[in-house]
């Protein structure tokens, strides 16, 4: 049987191996907008729709996370970060979408 403590750890770790897949979609998606952003033509509806869709489900899915009370400081500071970058990829898609 599992002890308090271990149970902790292997929340905390599944935690972080969310956070960190959440960190490499937001890349991927900067990349994916970046790469559209040298196209001289204007987005395609399509394209538009789903990058925003998308944007707002990694937007939702990162405001959702309550930090667990064993995490610590950088865990939340993590968490902090991806907020910030979410905020951020929303302008970078704006001014690509423009």
């Amino acid at each position: 049987m599992l002890s308090q403590k271990d149970m902790e750890y292997n929340m905390l770790m599944a935690h972080r191996q969310f956070i960190s897949g959440l960190e490499k979609s937001l890349d991927m998606l900067k990349d994916d907008i970046d790469d559209v952003e040298g196209i001289s033509e204007d987005c395609t509806d399509e394209w538009c729709k789903s990058r925003e869709d998308f944007l707002d489900y990694l937007h939702k899915s990162i405001y959702a996370i309550s930090e667990p009370r064993w995490a610590g400081r950088e865990d939340s500071q993590k968490i902090h970060e991806l907020r910030g970058r979410i905020k951020g990829l929303y302008v970078h898609f704006t001014e690509a979408k423009a």
